[in-house]
């Protein structure tokens, strides 16, 4: 005989919320930051690949 289905309401809570911030994890803080290019940069990037250009 199969035992009843679970409901979500039956399961036992997990931990309470600690709060509303909690310190970066070292897997998140090591993540690398995106570099913005400058507007030079940009404009020599976009002059060395032409497909990239926008369609006109």
């Amino acid at each position: 005989m199969k035992p009843p289905p679970k409901r979500f309401s039956d399961l036992k809570g997990g931990s309470p919320p600690t709060g509303t911030y909690a310190a970066p994890t070292p897997k998140v803080s090591r993540q690398k930051r995106a570099k913005v290019l400058t507007p030079a940069e940009r404009a020599a990037f976009l002059a060395s690949r032409p497909d990239l250009k926008p369609k006109s």
